[in-house]
């Protein structure tokens, strides 16, 4: 089972955004030269990577800025016309008196099986009380979130809403309360090893890629600038394969985590496992 766990909707043909909305995706997450495609790209994609299962993230802005990106109702759509394929998450906009609400409604109502938010693109601090009744609604639901976490290249994003000690405190508060801090907080690496370690309820994925190639940028974050027996011994648990796409090449980033010094079990629950277990379902 081969498993993204971190992927963007946010351009696919089938949900008729038209051209102004594509060209406001775009611009939104910094990816100025992405064009709408079809699922059929996807599907050959995926098949091309090995890839069984992808975990679709929208992200709920205020209408002010716009709307969402997709829609919670947009996203179960695709995983209709992709049964067993697609995992859905929902998003909802911190701020908006609504915000429980949409979230109550996508769980219950959508099926969707979890949450995304992004600090410093939404502009909250992960332990604002105002995210409390969200938590709360997740724990009920035994839903997990994921939190876009460290640097963002994204415009209008502010870093400091995202460094990973920003989240100590939720996993603290909320021990039962699964969480993926994004993109392994890079750069802040080590810090979200330390989360991992501390608290069994936060894991991470390896949607980073800022420098270099694949396997020379996951070769210093996950070699050099961790342990190199870190994940293998300790953080085999936590961490979930996550490509970022369309930003990033997803078989690219897998053939050099296939290539690292790790056993092959670990590599099995970085690919799958792991992000089974996130979304509360068994191999």
């Amino acid at each position: 089972m081969l498993i993204d766990a971190h992927v963007h909707p946010a351009f696919i043909e089938e949900l008729n955004l038209g051209e102004e909305k594509y060209r406001r995706n775009a611009q939104e997450m910094g990816l100025y030269k992405t064009e709408a495609f079809g699922l059929r790209q996807w599907d050959a994609d995926m098949a091309e990577s090995g890839i069984d299962k992808l975990f679709l993230l929208p992200l709920a802005l205020p209408e002010s800025r716009g709307g969402a990106l997709v829609t919670n109702c947009q996203i179960a759509d695709l995983v209709r016309l992709r049964p067993g394929k697609f995992v859905g998450f929902a998003s909802v906009d911190p701020h908006s008196a609504a915000a429980a609400e949409e979230l109550e409604y996508a769980f219950a109502q959508l099926g969707l099986k979890g949450l995304k938010l992004h600090p410093s693109k939404q502009h909250f601090s992960p332990s604002d009380e105002l995210l409390t009744p969200l938590y709360e609604i997740c724990l009920r639901y035994d839903k997990p979130i994921i939190f876009h976490a460290g640097v963002s290249m994204e415009p209008g994003t502010l870093t400091k809403h995202s460094h990973p000690l920003e989240f100590e405190e939720v996993a603290f508060r909320y021990p039962k309360l699964r969480m993926c801090l994004a993109h392994f907080g890079w750069p802040w690496v080590r810090e979200v090893c330390m989360l991992m370690l501390k608290y069994p309820n936060v894991y991470t994925d390896t949607a980073m890629l800022y420098f270099d190639d694949p396997r020379q940028f996951y070769h210093q974050c996950l070699e050099v600038d961790i342990g190199p027996g870190w994940i293998d011994r300790s953080l085999r648990h936590q961490i979930m394969f996550g490509s970022d796409d369309p930003r990033l090449e997803q078989r690219r980033m897998i053939k050099a985590l296939r290539n690292m010094d790790m056993r092959e079990s670990t590599r099995e629950l970085i690919f799958g496992g792991n992000a089974l277990e996130f979304i509360g379902e068994a191999l």
